[in-house]
C-alpha cells in the first residue's frame, strides 16, 4: 500500500493548510486564514487532477481526501465565522445586547463544521455524486465564507471597523448576518440541491461548454471586483446550477 503518492502529497498539503488556518483564525488573523483556505482549494483540485492524470486513484486517497477536506473546508470556516461573530460584538455594541447576554450563541457558526462533516460522509456513499454534486460542496462553501474577512480586510486590529466601512457593505460582518449565513450555508451543504461539478474528464470544449464559460466568468468577476468576485462566483455557481437543473426538469417533462 503506497502512502506517499503524488496525489496524496497534494492532499496532505491541503490538510497542512487547514491546520495552519485554524491557528491563524484563533489568533485573530482571518486574512491569512482565508489565504490558506484558497491555497488548500488549489491543492484539493490538483490532488484529484493528478490522480486522474497518473491513474493512481486509491481507496486510501479517497479517505485521506475526505479527512483533509473536513478539517480545511469544514472546521476552518466554522472557526473563522465564530471568531468574526465574537469579535464583532466588541467592535460595535449597538443592537447586540441580546448576543452579549446569550454569549453561547456566538458558538453557533460551528454548525458549519458539523454539517460539513455530514456532507462529506454523505458524499462518500452517495453513488449519485460521481459526475455532479448533491448539495453545496465543502470547498465552495469554505471559499464563500473565507471571502468575507478578505472583503472586509479583517486583521483583528482595534481600528478595523473604521477601515472596514470604507471597503465593503457594513452588514456582512455584523454578528446577526454571520449567524444567518451560517445556518443557510449549513443547510445547503446537506440539501438535495443538484449542482454541476467542475471535474474535467477531458479538456476539449465540447462537453465542457458550461464549465469553461463559468470559469471564464468567474475570472472576470474576480479581476473586476477582487475578493467580492470570489463570493459572487460561489453564489453564481449555486444559482447557475439551479437554472440548469430546472431546465433539465423542463426538458424531461416535455419529452
Amino acid at each position: 500500500m503506497k502512502l506517499f503518492t503524488i496525489p496524496n502529497l497534494f492532499t496532505l498539503g491541503n490538510l497542512l493548510c487547514g491546520c495552519l488556518a485554524i491557528i491563524f483564525a484563533l489568533d485573530g488573523d482571518l486574512t491569512w486564514s482565508a489565504y490558506l483556505v484558497g491555497i488548500a482549494a488549489v491543492l484539493d483540485f490538483l490532488d484529484g487532477f493528478m490522480a486522474r492524470l497518473l491513474k493512481s486513484s486509491s481507496p486510501i486517497g479517497k479517505e485521506l481526501d475526505s479527512l483533509a477536506d473536513c478539517v480545511t473546508f469544514g472546521v476552518v470556516p466554522g472557526i473563522m465565522v465564530m471568531v468574526m461573530v465574537q469579535k464583532g460584538l466588541y467592535y460595535s455594541k449597538e443592537g447586540y445586547l441580546f448576543l452579549e447576554q446569550n454569549y453561547w450563541l456566538t458558538y453557533f457558526p460551528l454548525i458549519i463544521s458539523l454539517f460539513s462533516a455530514l456532507r462529506l460522509a454523505k458524499f462518500n456513499i452517495d453513488t449519485r455524486q460521481s459526475d455532479s454534486f448533491i448539495g453545496v460542496p465543502t470547498p465552495a462553501n469554505a471559499m464563500l465564507l473565507s471571502a468575507i474577512p478578505l472583503m472586509a480586510g479583517w486583521d483583528g486590529q482595534p481600528d478595523f471597523m473604521t477601515r472596514y466601512a470604507e471597503v465593503a457593505p457594513a452588514f456582512i460582518v455584523t454578528p446577526f448576518f454571520l449567524l444567518g449565513i451560517s445556518l443557510v450555508m449549513s443547510l445547503l451543504l446537506i440539501s438535495e440541491l443538484p449542482l454541476f461539478a467542475l471535474k474535467f474528464k477531458k479538456f476539449g470544449w465540447k462537453g465542457n461548454e458550461v464549465r469553461y464559460s463559468f470559469l471564464l466568468a468567474c475570472l472576470a468577476l474576480i479581476a473586476w471586483l477582487g475578493y467580492a468576485g470570489i463570493a459572487l462566483s460561489i453564489v453564481a455557481y449555486i444559482l447557475l446550477s439551479v437554472v440548469l437543473w430546472m431546465m433539465g426538469r423542463g426538458k424531461q417533462e416535455n419529452a
